[in-house]
């Protein structure tokens, strides 16, 4: 990592699937390991880093909709997970000598600190990673929109989400080998050609407040690291 960072301040999205690692469901712990170092490393070398956790590995609120639940309980299920996973992944970076705290949009003091975004902002200027749990704290609202909005109001340079890819192309990489990797795109773009990178109410709050995005693989070692300097291999997002 270089003594300079690309981005002082950064925002990552870090999906539940990706804490699963190889198995079915829960956190598998090897993995979440493999990512705090990384993320660790990052902060000691004076990166600002916000993460947002998502819910999938333990609950996720579209597949409970699926089935008959009603959409509003399923999310609040969904929302109540990523807490869950938050708290777990501020275990593990502690065993690597950072300060953690996380943040809840839906109050719940006894476990963790309620989301208030003076006191976010105080935390990262003090150097200490903020884990945003709980969603936006409303149903209806992806943790996709959630990052969006938290980099925004966190002043970020940029929105990281880590994905298994190396970055957004045309086809799914896995299915098709013909499959091409777009360097850089722009927002406009990928609302007409319906990129599924994020879901559509993410990507036009992105584009209005010009928040750049960097999608990147997580899976490999130390791409985390290589993303913060800006070399790593992905797919730039901005205006």
């Amino acid at each position: 990592m270089s003594d300079s960072p690309k981005y002082k301040r950064l925002l990552l999205k870090l999906s539940g699937e990706a804490l699963m690692g190889e198995d079915d469901y829960g956190i598998n712990m090897e993995t979440t390991r493999q990512y705090a170092s990384e993320i660790a490393t990052a902060a000691k070398k004076g990166v600002e880093i916000a993460i947002v956790v998502g819910g999938g590995n333990i609950f996720r609120g579209m597949t409970g909709a699926a089935k008959g639940m009603d959409r509003a309980s399923a999310d609040y299920m969904g929302m109540l997970a990523t807490v869950m996973n938050g708290l777990g992944l501020q275990g593990v970076l502690k065993e690597f000598g950072v300060e953690v705290v996380v943040m809840s949009a839906i109050p719940m003091p006894t476990v963790c600190e309620p989301y208030v975004r003076n006191h976010a902002l105080d935390h990262l200027k003090e150097g200490r990673i903020v884990i945003f749990v709980g969603g936006t704290g409303n149903p209806f609202f992806t943790t996709d929109t959630a990052s969006t909005l938290r980099a925004i109001e966190m002043n970020c340079d940029c929105l990281a989400k880590a994905t298994q890819v190396d970055g957004v192309y045309t086809a799914d990489p896995k299915k098709d080998p013909t499959a091409k990797r777009y360097d850089s795109l722009d927002y406009d773009t990928i609302l007409a050609k319906d990129l599924k990178i994020m879901d559509g109410a993410a990507i036009a709050l992105a584009r209005d407040n010009k928040l750049p995005l960097v999608i990147f693989s997580i899976h490999e070692k130390g791409n985390l690291v290589k993303m913060v300097d800006g070399t790593v291999s992905a797919t730039y997002v901005k205006s």
